[in-house]
């Protein structure tokens, strides 16, 4: 049979299989595990938080397609993409069969989970899968609008208004342990950092794991921003950040906002803010701490990045931080300075736990 046939068939065969198709808003209220059947890249670039990777073509090979389109035709490029499916038709039935007994066997009460599938526009891609494993008895649907739908309601979120109040403070005042107690004692926090795995400085990326993307770290946020309209909350708790964290970068709609936002400013002694950073970052060997200072050699000036470079050396942290903490002090205090909206309060001696409390019992964070 000539390619045009073969093609001719499976379009014919593909428009009989009339495979269910959810609009965004309903896929998202469906119970059960979401899979993500782009490629690789695609996938790593940007995905539904929690889905799971089960591609229907490598990169290669979908560049390949992708070429073959371009070059040929819609026919062959089609032809090809069945070509690359076929051999790998008993793993995927098998990996799908996989995700959807797990998650019955964790939700047995619940009769009506579904295998939730998307590919980047809701096309053949997503349907193909959808109708296979409907064939093996697991009941799936489609994601109408595919993963492009999603960075649509993703990038929404950001247009929104949302109740956004800072807990500022100098480096080394504890500001993300603060946070994450709050969120222990019913106070909806958003660790920004931790989302970017990033502190923001250029010490910021040591010993975390690799970044997610801009893309990705986007779609985390606005997972939580919409987590926040289902509690009782009456705010949403963040630290005071620039724009970049590390690779990641804030998306503008929330930076605008918490440029207006209230701030809660944290202030320590410097001695407690050293034992902090020290505590913090002690542990991390002297070749990547110099690595890290010399990223701001040219801020820090000549004299004092030598200075911090020997007091590295000598593995007085103590000191190299002190040295630091005087250029990192005059950046906050600037930033400081365009807030209108501020409130201060000294939580020197206290502890992290302690100052959590403190704040509630004060009525200053809710």
């Amino acid at each position: 049979m000539k390619a045009s046939s073969v093609y001719q068939s499976l379009i014919k065969i593909s428009g009989a299989r009339r495979v269910p198709s959810l609009s965004f808003e309903k896929f998202r209220k469906v119970s059960g595990p979401i899979i993500d059947i782009r490629s690789p890249k695609e996938y790593e670039k940007g995905h539904w938080p929690d889905s799971k990777n089960i591609p229907l073509f490598s990169d290669e090979e979908r560049k390949l397609i992708g070429i073959t389109y371009k070059k040929v035709g819609q026919q062959e490029a089609f032809i090809k993409g069945i070509e690359f499916v076929r051999p790998k038709l008993q793993s995927i039935k098998e990996e799908l069969s996989e995700v959807f007994s797990k998650e019955k066997s964790e939700n047995s009460f619940n009769n009506n989970l579904k295998l939730r599938i998307y590919c980047w526009r809701g096309g053949m891609r997503s349907k193909s899968v959808v109708w296979l494993a409907n064939q093996l008895g697991i009941n799936s649907v489609q994601l109408q609008g595919g993963y492009k739908s999603y960075r649509s309601w993703v990038l929404n979120q950001f247009k929104k208004e949302w109740p956004l109040h800072l807990i500022g403070g100098r480096t080394g005042t504890g500001k993300t342990k603060l946070l994450l107690s709050l969120s222990e004692k019913d106070i909806f926090t958003i660790d920004l950092e931790g989302l970017a795995n990033h502190r923001g400085s250029s010490f910021g990326g040591l010993g975390y794991p690799p970044q997610p993307s801009t893309e990705q770290y986007e779609n985390l946020l606005a997972e939580l921003l919409d987590k926040s309209t289902k509690t009782s909350s009456k705010a949403i708790w963040v630290e005071d950040e620039g724009p970049n964290l590390g690779k990641c970068r804030i998306p503008k709609g929330i930076t605008d906002q918490m440029k207006s936002s209230p701030v809660l400013e944290i202030i320590k002694t410097q001695e407690e803010r050293v034992i902090e950073l020290v505590y913090v970052y002690g542990s991390y060997s002297a070749d990547e701490l110099k690595e890290a200072t010399l990223r701001i050699k040219k801020r820090l000036g000549p004299q004092r990045t030598q200075k911090a470079l020997e007091a590295i050396m000598k593995n007085d942290l103590g000191e190299a931080c002190r040295i630091m903490l005087d250029y990192y002090d005059r950046c906050y205090d600037y930033q400081l300075s365009k807030i209108e909206k501020i409130q201060s309060i000294d939580l020197s001696g206290l502890d992290i736990e302690t100052s959590a409390k403190l704040l509630l019992k004060k009525g200053l964070v809710y």
